[in-house]
């Protein structure tokens, strides 16, 4: 975000590399991507269903709840542990126009599954909803927006430190404690 010269705040376009799976090149989503002026490169060697956001280092496994539903675990439950095999950061966009019954049941199957790996579900309703979050996903592990991110983690605690009267309350109980501490006298 930026200021523009009327004093209001305006986006900055955000554009970077995006690789997607060959099985994606005719899908809606892949020409959503390209039209956002993204630079958009197809790969063979890309589970299908995948877009990688290269400078992010962020990966995602586009799946459709119902295809999952009506088919065998033994199909898709394999493609989702090759996915995070090769993916540090991963990510199973499941699409469904409705996240019913059904759908939170195949969430919590594919949830236990995988505990404890790095694979995170997002559950979307549409094309749009997918590119929103996968852009702002990609978009806060970047470089620039991570730095700036943990740099204000770090003024905001160190602003909550100097300023806040329970931080004084707890470093003044300390330090009543360190007078009496028998190793003080040691």
């Amino acid at each position: 975000i930026q200021m523009a010269e009327n004093g209001e705040k305006e986006r900055i376009k955000w554009t970077t590399t995006i690789i997607i799976s060959s099985s994606l090149k005719n899908c809606e989503i892949a020409t959503a991507l390209e039209n956002q002026s993204h630079k958009v490169r197809y790969s063979d060697t890309l589970e299908s269903g995948s877009i990688v956001f290269s400078l992010s280092g962020v990966a995602f496994l586009l799946m459709d709840a119902k295809e999952c539903i009506t088919s065998a675990e033994e199909i898709f439950l394999p493609k989702i542990e090759k996915f995070i095999s090769i993916h540090k950061n991963s990510f199973l966009v499941l699409s469904a126009p409705l996240h019913g019954p059904e759908e939170r049941k195949l969430m919590f199957r594919i949830q236990q599954r995988f505990l404890g790996s790095n694979l995170r579900i997002l559950p979307v309703h549409n094309t749009v909803n997918a590119i929103n979050l996968m852009c702002t996903v990609a978009r806060t592990t970047s470089k620039p927006n991570i730095d700036s991110i943990c740099y204000r983690m770090i003024t905001t605690k160190a602003y909550i430190i100097e300023q806040s009267p329970v931080w004084k309350t707890l470093q003044k109980l300390k330090l009543s404690t360190d007078s009496i501490s028998p190793n003080k006298y040691g």
